[in-house]
């Protein structure tokens, strides 16, 4: 089962931190969400979930 992105459809990069202040994803992150295997996914939303 694939994790679905936290993407809010509100994106707005923060300059200092080159980090999503809707979704806490970097650029990166964003850009290969649709290829990213699924343990990497869950440890960003695992990350995303304990507010790092």
């Amino acid at each position: 089962m694939t994790i679905p992105s936290p993407c809010r459809k509100l994106c707005a990069l923060d300059p200092a931190s080159r980090v999503c202040t809707a979704c806490g994803r970097t650029l990166d992150q964003i850009a290969r969400w649709a290829t990213m295997p699924d343990d990497e996914r869950r440890a960003i939303m695992e990350r995303l979930a304990a507010g790092a």
